[in-house]
């Protein structure tokens, strides 16, 4: 008989470590169903896959009344997102093509969240590439850490917040190189800031506003602050930190 593995579990999808730790008896079933969640995801948004839906829509072998309802809602909220950032978040590849990679993350583990919570779980956590949503506490019975990176130095923790069931998401250029670019200026390299870190209500709301407000540079941290229910902790290009007027509260003592 195959022993149970034990929590939290790890397994590579979507190009990206994710991880999933569920409290309680009976989690095993869950964890799988979570899991597999994320594997279709990769099989309809990757962009590197030749068979996802993606692919096809880009490709122009996909007609979009053939859409799949998952990918008519993700392609929904980012037309949403650029509207509310100005046009800082937007898929649209100056190729044409569409590439909704700065979505597709928060709403995988947002779903997969809900998968979890629905299945009468109360207390578990889901990080997939750094970006989490906890719900409840850890099986000491504190509440959940998310710790955010040095990025000069990523094996250092400069910063450990308890988010208390709201989404915590990254974005910079030290894990992942200069993948995000200013649509305004998708020339010119995003240099003034390094990181930038965002507690949202959920980690939907925390992923698409990071990628957008690090797209910003250094004003990010500014749309932050005057966006309701988000706090954010940003770094720049000389190692100064700036953070939004409510960041604090969620700080570890």
């Amino acid at each position: 008989m195959r022993a149970p593995k034990a929590l939290p579990e790890t397994r590579d999808l979507m190009g990206m470590p994710i991880t999933i730790d569920v409290v309680g008896s009976g989690t095993a079933a869950v964890v799988e169903r979570a899991f597999r969640h994320f594997e279709s995801v990769d099989r309809r948004f990757s962009t590197y896959r030749d068979d996802s839906e993606i692919s096809a829509l880009n490709a122009r072998v996909l007609d979009t009344a053939a859409l799949s309802n998952d990918m008519r809602e993700v392609l929904a909220i980012a037309d949403v997102t650029r509207q509310q950032t100005g046009g800082y978040f937007n898929i649209k590849r100056a190729d044409g093509s569409i590439d909704p990679s700065g979505i597709v993350k928060g709403w995988a583990i947002r779903n997969a969240a809900r998968l979890i919570a629905e299945a009468g779980f109360r207390d578990f956590f889901v990080e997939a590439g750094g970006d989490v949503q906890s719900v409840g506490r850890n099986r000491l019975g504190i509440e959940w850490r998310v710790g955010i990176r040095n990025p000069f130095h990523p094996a250092e923790i400069i910063k450990a917040i308890e988010p208390r069931g709201r989404g915590v998401a990254t974005s910079g250029t030290y894990a992942r190189g200069d993948h995000i670019y200013n649509p305004h200026a998708p020339g010119a390299a995003i240099s003034a800031i390094v990181s930038l870190s965002v507690i949202g209500p959920d980690i939907l709301e925390a992923d698409r506003f990071a990628t957008a407000a690090f797209a910003m540079g250094a004003d990010g941290i500014d749309f932050i602050e005057a966006m309701p229910g988000l706090e954010g902790y940003m770094v720049d290009a000389s190692g100064i930190a700036t953070m939004t007027t409510g960041f604090p509260g969620f700080v570890c003592a």
